[in-house]
C-alpha cells in the first residue's frame, strides 16, 4: 500500500470517529508503516482472545452464542478480528475514547428519534379496537401465511435471485433450469411428506401387544422412518426454519424400546437434513460446486439405501430385531451425522463456489486425528473442488474466465481498454479482474495473488492476438499437502510472467518509449528541442488560452522536432499539445481529491476567475497504444504533465529574466545618476534569477536525474509486468513528492514567487522601453 492511500485510509478512519485537532494522522501513518507485518492467528491464541473478550463482556453468553453461530457458518477472519477486539480490551484508553464515541452517538440518535417521532407520528385513537373473534381469525391469516412462507418461498426467493443474478452475468447464454414441477412434486424428494399418511392399515394401539410384537412393529416403522417414510407409531414433525428434523413417537410405547429408539432416531434425522441439501444443490442456480458436492453425497446415501434394503430383507426373514438394527446403523450413523453437519454449515452460511471448498477444507482439517471421518470430508472435498479447478486451469494456463454462476475468486468486469488513454482514474489493470475474497479456498489464500496476476498477464497477451498456452499445463488435483497445487501455479505464474514482460521489453519496446520520448519530451531532457520550441512558440503562448489557435502550436511543435535533435526518435509522432482547463495548482487538488469526500465537490467547483495564458495551460500530451498504455496510463501521463508543467513555466520565467537582462544592457548609456536608480533593480533580477536556475537544477540533476537511473536499474532487474508498475509509480511518486508537487501550502508559495518574479520581469521590460 503506498503512502498516498495510507494517509487516505488513515484520513477517513479519523474522520468516521470524529477526531479532530491533536497531532493528526502522520503520527499515525509512521506508526503504520513501521509496523506493517504479516500476523497469522493460531488456535491457542483465538481461543485464549475469545475467552478474554467473553470475561471482559457485559453478556459473555451472548458473546459466545454469536461466535459459535459465525464459526458455524466459516465466516472469514473471524479469529483474526476476535484478536484484535482482544487486544483493544487490553488498551484503556482507546477503549475509553470509544466509549465516549459511542455514548454520544447512542444520544444523538436518541435526540434524532424523538424529534422524528414527535414531528412526524401520532398515536392512534383509542376508540378504534378490535373483537376477539377478528384478533383471533387475523391470528389464524398470519399464521397460515407465515407457514406457507417459510415452507416454500425462502428457497424459491433464493433460487430466482440467483437466477436473475446469472442471467444478467451470462446475457447472451441464459444458464439451464429446472421444470417447475420439479419443486411442486413433493415426493420427489425424497423426504417425510408432512401431513399424508400413505398406510391405510388400520393401527392398532401398539401399548395393548406384548413387547415381542411391540419391538417387531417398532422395527419395522424405523426402517421406513430410516429412508424418509413415516411408520404407524414414529412420525415426523413439521420443520421450522432450518432446524434438525424431530420426531413423536407412541406414548404408549415400551420405555425400553422407547429408549433405544431415540438413540436411532438421529440417523433419520440426520439423512432428512441430507437428503433435503442434495435435492436443494442439485439445482442450476446454487453454482458447480455445490452440485459436484450433492453428486458426492447422493452416492453416498446410495450405499446407505442398499444398507436398508439388506436389513428389509432380514427383517422379512425375521432375524432383525431392535438391537441388531442398532448395532448394523452404527458405522452409518457417524458418516451421516458428518454429511448432515457439512450440510447444514453450507446452508447456514449460504457457501457457494470457493466458500464452499472453504468450509469443506477447514471441516477436513478439523477431523485430523480421526481417519475415517477425515477420509470422508477428504472425498467429498475432492469431488466438490474439481468444477472449480476446472476454471482455475483455464485462468491460470490460458488467461480465460468462464465461471458462469459467479463461483471462481478472479471476477471479471466489463472494462474497455480504451477508456484507459481518457479517464485518469480508470484503474483498468485494477478493476478488469479483481479477487472476491469470499470466493478464495482457504487453501488457495496464499496464492490468490498469484492466480490473479498470472490470468492477467495471459490475457494482455491474448487481447493482442497472440495464441498462450502454457508449456507446463497439467490437471490440478486437490489434496491435503498444498505442495503439488502450488508448484503448479508457481510455474504457471512464472510462465506468464516471463511472456509478457517480453512482449513488452523486446516486441512493444517499453524502455525505448520511457527512455527516448517520455523522458526527453516531459521531464525537458532535450535541450536543444526546447530551446527552439520556446523560440518559436513564445509570442502565441502569450495570449490568452481562447485565443490560440491549437493547430498553429502544433505545426509550431512539428517545426521545432524537425529542427532539433529529437527528430531521430521514431515516437515523436506521438507527442500532441494539450491545453488544460486549469491551472497547475486546482489540477494538483483535483487529483489529490480523488476517491475522497472532497472530490465532488472540487470536480463541480468553477474555474478559476483569472483567465490562464497559453503557458500557464500549455502542457504536452502522448499517444500510448495497447498493452503500452498499462503502464503509461492515464494517471501516469498526468503525473508527467504535473511535472512538465512545473518545469517549464521555470523555463519560461527564467527566459524571461534573461530577456530583462539583454535589454537592461541598455542602461550603460544612461549617465551615473540614472544608473543608481537602477541598481537595486538589477541585484534583485540576479538573485531572481539565481533562485530559479537553482530551483531547476535541484529538480532536474538532484531529483530526476538519479530517480531515473534507479528505475532504470529497477527495470532490467524486474521479474513481471506488476514490477514494472510498482517501480513506474514509485519513480513518478518520488518526484512529485520532492519536486513540491504533493503539498498544495508548497506550490502556492512557490506559485507566488514566480508571479512575482514575471510581474518584475514585465516591469523592468515596460521601464527599460520608455
Amino acid at each position: 500500500m503506498s503512502e498516498f492511500r495510507i494517509h487516505h485510509d488513515v484520513n477517513e478512519l479519523l474522520s468516521l470517529l470524529r477526531v479532530h485537532g491533536g497531532e493528526g494522522a502522520e503520527v499515525y501513518i509512521e506508526l503504520l508503516q513501521k509496523n506493517r507485518t504479516p500476523y497469522v492467528t493460531t488456535n491457542v491464541s483465538a481461543h485464549s482472545a475469545k475467552v478474554k473478550i467473553a470475561e471482559f463482556s457485559r453478556t459473555p453468553e451472548d458473546f459466545l452464542k454469536k461466535y459459535d453461530e459465525l464459526k458455524s457458518k466459516n465466516t472469514r477472519h473471524l479469529d483474526s478480528l476476535v484478536y484484535l477486539l482482544s487486544k483493544l480490551t487490553e488498551d484503556k484508553e482507546t477503549l475509553h475514547y470509544l466509549q465516549q464515541n459511542a455514548k454520544e452517538r447512542a444520544e444523538l440518535a436518541a435526540n434524532a428519534a424523538t424529534s422524528s417521532s414527535s414531528t412526524n407520528f401520532s398515536m392512534p385513537s383509542s376508540t378504534s379496537k378490535m373483537s376477539l373473534q377478528e384478533l383471533e381469525e387475523l391470528r389464524k391469516q398470519l399464521g397460515s401465511v407465515t407457514a406457507s412462507s417459510s415452507a416454500q418461498q425462502p428457497l424459491e426467493l433464493t433460487r430466482k435471485i440467483l437466477r436473475d443474478k446469472q442471467n444478467k452475468k451470462n446475457s447472451g447464454q441464459p444458464i439451464p433450469v429446472f421444470p417447475s414441477w420439479v419443486y411442486e412434486r413433493p415426493a420427489l424428494i425424497g423426504d417425510f411428506l408432512i401431513g399424508t399418511s400413505l398406510s391405510t392399515d388400520t393401527t392398532v394401539p401398539i401399548g395393548t401387544l406384548p413387547l415381542a410384537s411391540q419391538e417387531s412393529m417398532i422395527v419395522e416403522d424405523l426402517l421406513y422412518v430410516l429412508i424418509g417414510v413415516d411408520g404407524r407409531y414414529i412420525t415426523a414433525q413439521a420443520l421450522v426454519g432450518r432446524q434438525n428434523r424431530a420426531f413423536s413417537l407412541d406414548p404408549n410405547l415400551d420405555l425400553s424400546i422407547k429408549e433405544l429408539v431415540t438413540r436411532i432416531l438421529p440417523v433419520a434425522a440426520s439423512y432428512s437434513a441430507v437428503t433435503r441439501f442434495i435435492e436443494e444443490k442439485s439445482s442450476f442456480e446454487y453454482g458447480q460446486v455445490n452440485h459436484a458436492l450433492a453428486a458426492a453425497m447422493r452416492t453416498l446415501i446410495k450405499e446407505y439405501m442398499i444398507l436398508i434394503t439388506q436389513l428389509e430383507h432380514l427383517q422379512r426373514q425375521g432375524l432383525l430385531s431392535l438391537q441388531k438394527l442398532w448395532f448394523y446403523i452404527q458405522p452409518t450413523m457417524r458418516t451421516l451425522e458428518i454429511l448432515a453437519s457439512l450440510a447444514t454449515s453450507v446452508d447456514k452460511g449460504e457457501c457457494m463456489g470457493g466458500s464452499t471448498l472453504s468450509l469443506l477444507h477447514d471441516k477436513t482439517f478439523n477431523y485430523t486425528g480421526d481417519s475415517q471421518a477425515q477420509e470422508l470430508c477428504l472425498y467429498l472435498t475432492k469431488a466438490a473442488s474439481v468444477p472449480y479447478f476446472e476454471i482455475l486451469e483455464k485462468w491460470i494456463y490460458r488467461g480465460i474466465i468462464n465461471d458462469p454462476y459467479s463461483e471462481f475468486m478472479v471476477e471479471e468486469h466489463e472494462l474497455q481498454k480504451e477508456k484507459i488513454q481518457e479517464d485518469y482514474n480508470d484503474k483498468y489493470w485494477d478493476q478488469r479482474y479483481t479477487v472476491v475474497q469470499q470466493q478464495i479456498p482457504s487453501f488457495l489464500q496464499k496464492m490468490a495473488d498469484k492466480i490473479l496476476s498470472t490470468g492477467k498477464y495471459l490475457n494482455v497477451v491474448r487481447e493482442c492476438g497472440r495464441d498462450v498456452t502454457c508449456p507446463v499445463a497439467k490437471e490440478v488435483i486437490y489434496t491435503l499437502k498444498e505442495r503439488a497445487y502450488v508448484e503448479q501455479i508457481e510455474k504457471a505464474y512464472n510462465y506468464a510472467s516471463k511472456v509478457l514482460l517480453d512482449f513488452l521489453m523486446e516486441e512493444k519496446e517499453l524502455v525505448a518509449h520511457l527512455s527516448r520520448s517520455i523522458k526527453h519530451y516531459f521531464l525537458m531532457d532535450q535541450g536543444d528541442f526546447f530551446v527552439h520550441f520556446m523560440d518559436l512558440t513564445e509570442e502565441e503562448l502569450k495570449k490568452p488560452v481562447d485565443d490560440i489557435i491549437t493547430t498553429r502550436l502544433e505545426a509550431l511543435l512539428e517545426l521545432a522536432l524537425r529542427m532539433s535533435t529529437a527528430n531521430t526518435d521514431p515516437f515523436k509522432d506521438d507527442l500532441k499539445i494539450d491545453l488544460m482547463p486549469h491551472d497547475l495548482i486546482t489540477q494538483l487538488l483535483r487529483v489529490l481529491a480523488i476517491e475522497t469526500k472532497q472530490e465532488k465537490a472540487i470536480i463541480s467547483a468553477e474555474p478559476t476567475e483569472l483567465t490562464l495564458s497559453g503557458l500557464e495551460a500549455f502542457s504536452f500530451d502522448y499517444i500510448v497504444k495497447w498493452p503500452l498504455s498499462l503502464i503509461i496510463n492515464r494517471k501516469a501521463l498526468t503525473r508527467y504533465q504535473m511535472l512538465f508543467r512545473h518545469m517549464f513555466y521555470c523555463k519560461h520565467v527564467e527566459r524571461q529574466l534573461c530577456n530583462v537582462w539583454i535589454s537592461n544592457k541598455t542602461a550603460k548609456q544612461f549617465s551615473l545618476h540614472s544608473a543608481k536608480w537602477f541598481a537595486g533593480a538589477f541585484t534583485l533580477r540576479q538573485r531572481m534569477l539565481n533562485f530559479v536556475q537553482n530551483i531547476q537544477y535541484y529538480m532536474m540533476f538532484e531529483v530526476m536525474e538519479p530517480t531515473w537511473h534507479i528505475l532504470e536499474k529497477n527495470l532490467k532487474l524486474a521479474s513481471n509486468i506488476d514490477d514494472v508498475l510498482s517501480h513506474h509509480t514509485s519513480f513518478l511518486d518520488n518526484c512529485l513528492k520532492d519536486c513540491m508537487l504533493t503539498n498544495p501550502e508548497l506550490l502556492k508559495i512557490f506559485s507566488k514567487l514566480m508571479s512575482v518574479c514575471v510581474m518584475f520581469t514585465n516591469c523592468m521590460q515596460v521601464c527599460t522601453a520608455s
